[in-house]
């Protein structure tokens, strides 16, 4: 095993990726499997660099020159020399003229330096924003190229006084081809690690590594079959835990699970169906980018269609609230052997197309957070489609059918004012997430998170089953509320959509094109790698303002089920602690990624959700 030569904290030199620069940079970490550094440079980025690609700082002190270091006899002649009573004033001219011969080479020799430095910065951020699919820095402000162009610009119109009569002597003329050849070394580098950059191993692990993965796996199902069970209890209180366990048998039906697979298969046809427009997504570590269909909201139109007709032959679909603990046991098993299957494929993925977070090398970590970055099936992209489709929609059915059984219960002849609170703000999330199906593709749960048991138990079996819990109570707990307290809970949840839709949007806008004139009226800080983070509008009030808009739905969802119970009130609590998570995850990753400019950018909005609190 190689010796490690550079310890933690060390300051020392490294090189730029790509390019022949090198940069102080301080020692943060070392990777014995690897044997690569982790390194941060002053800006507060940090990388992975080998070890031939670190000096130490004294290998770049100058060195004095060999005219410096000739011997004292040598110095002495040419001391006397131009001492000489036969030429005493040529002595002093030569002598003069030489030494501002050497001022003004060691003056060009400098500039020549500066305006190398200048063009690999200028090719540097280029092609870094080519990569991210954003614009040339021609279209955006750099204060220190314009630093140097200004200050340089006498010097480059003698330059090209020069060049326009060639009167440059062999020296420059090799200097050039030097600068050149520079140049042509840093383009090769810069399109090597652009194109055969492939996904690394994940070395920090989250919700509680491997022991924390596997608990989630046992706990996720076991939480929402006990919040089932509780509702379907007439006095649920956390005081009568554990509520009454039914029998093993009693908990699969064949025929639910036959359902279940023919929803999920419906559901992907109408994906499959050749309508809406084709968009692409963020580019991805290899500098590809996916494309993807838009038709999340027609096949909501053609579902809500499907289910009028069944309504009109007369079909229960109060066969869903009858049978809802069966229905949430057969999709977890659904979900199950679809994470089993998306692992078993991912172990045959190319390394570049893995997930940055879920490529840690142990098996149940990897498969809880999913190994695989985007599974495809040909076109057919399985985690793209059951992030909107088969649990999203089916939150609305399911919320429909608890509507038509508190009515069939109670023998109403029109649902209670709570009940359609509860399925009008939850039918206006959908149909807004849908209508906005485009904006999911620049989430980290499409650029970042693998597709594994994580999202596949969370998009097919935690979204419809837990979201829908409210509208489940509401069945065999009615509550009574005015209208007046319904016009204030109303409200309530349209200021809450407000700040989420506004906030999602303008963030999705400035990802997309941050030159849209539309946006000019936003500040931004500039980061190192070519990305803005806003300043101003809803991202300069509080850092996550769609998680403060999400928490103030979520409230309003809530509050039609009145307060006998805290079990509706889950819903909330549940959403503000995985808000909080995803914050910190958040602060982290982009701590990380941004460096220096983070800090600014926390120092400016201090707030991270609630304003003045958090």
């Amino acid at each position: 095993m190689p010796a490690r030569r550079f310890a933690d904290g060390e300051v020392v030199m490294g090189r730029w990726p790509g390019s022949v620069l090198y940069y102080e940079v301080q020692v943060t970490g070392y990777n014995d499997v690897t044997h690569l550094y982790t390194v941060k440079y002053k800006d507060g980025t940090e990388l992975e660099l080998k070890e031939s690609d670190i000096r130490s700082q004294s290998s770049f002190k100058p060195r004095k020159s060999q005219s410096s270091s000739s011997s004292p006899s040598r110095r002495n002649t040419s001391r006397s020399r131009s001492r000489s009573p036969g030429r005493p004033g040529r002595g002093r001219r030569r002598s003069s003229s030489q030494s501002r011969e050497r001022k003004e080479d060691k003056k060009r020799t400098a500039q020549e330096t500066d305006l190398v430095l200048l063009v690999l910065f200028k090719m540097n951020e280029n092609n870094t924003r080519r990569y991210n699919g954003e614009p040339d820095s021609t279209g955006r402000n750099d204060t220190s190229c314009k630093i140097l162009e200004q200050k340089f610009k006498p010097d480059l119109e003698i330059q090209r006084v020069l060049d326009q009569y060639s009167l440059h002597s062999r020296r420059e003329e090799k200097k050039k081809e030097e600068i050149y050849s520079e140049k042509k070394i840093f383009e090769a580098a810069t399109s090597t690690a652009s194109t055969e950059k492939a996904s690394p191993k994940t070395k920090e692990l989250e919700f509680g590594g491997r022991i924390g993965t596997f608990m989630m796996i046992l706990l996720l199902p076991a939480t929402v079959l006990y919040l089932l069970l509780m509702c379907k209890q007439d006095d649920p209180s956390l005081l009568n835990f554990p509520p009454p366990l039914p029998a093993l048998e009693s908990l699969w039906e064949t025929r639910v699970f036959g359902i279940v697979l023919l929803w999920f298969f419906l559901q992907a046809l109408f994906y499959l169906l050749p309508i809406g427009k084709v968009v692409e997504g963020l580019p991805l570590s290899s500098g590809r980018k996916l494309h993807y269909r838009i038709n999340g909201f027609y096949a909501f139109v053609l579902t809500a269609a499907s289910i009028g007709a069944l309504l009109y032959f007369q079909f229960e679909l109060t066969y869903l609230y009858d049978h809802f603990l069966q229905f949430a046991v057969s999709a977890a098993a659904f979900s199950l052997g679809l994470s089993i299957y998306l692992y078993v494929r991912s172990l045959r993925t190319p390394e570049e197309e893995l997930a940055p977070g879920g490529n840690s090398g142990y098996l149940v970590y990897d498969f809880f957070t999913g190994h695989e970055l985007n599974p495809r099936i040909g076109s057919f992209d399985l985690k793209y489609f059951c992030e909107l489709r088969p649990g999203l929609i089916g939150w609305v059915v399911i919320n429909l059918a608890m509507l038509l059984a508190e009515m069939k219960l109670h023998n109403l002849s029109v649902p209670s004012l709570a009940m359609v609170l509860v399925n009008g703000f939850q039918l206006l999330y959908v149909v807004d997430a849908l209508w906005n199906e485009e904006a999911v593709l620049t989430t980290m749960d499409i650029t970042h998170d693998g597709f594994g048991f994580m999202l596949a138990f969370g998009d097919l079996v935690w979204v419809p089953f837990v979201y829908s819990l409210q509208a489940f109570y509401l069945v065999t707990h009615p509550t009574a509320i005015s209208w007046p307290v319904a016009s204030a809970i109303t409200v309530l949840n349209c200021i809450g959509y407000y700040i989420f839709r506004s906030a999602n949007s303008q963030k999705n806008r400035f990802r997309r094109n941050p030159s849209d004139p539309k946006l000019a009226y936003l500040k931004f800080i500039p980061t190192a790698t070519g990305k803005g983070l806003l300043v101003t509008g809803w991202w300069g009030f509080v850092r996550h303002p769609n998680y403060l808009g999400d928490i103030i739905m979520a409230l309003a969802w809530s509050l039609p089920c009145g307060f006998n119970h805290i079990l509706p009130y889950f819903y909330v609590i549940y959403f503000i602690c995985l808000l909080v998570h995803r914050e910190a995850r958040d602060e982290h990753h982009c701590k990380k990624k941004y460096g220096l400019a983070w800090e600014r950018y926390c120092q400016r909005v201090p707030y991270r959700i609630f304003p003045y609190i958090y």
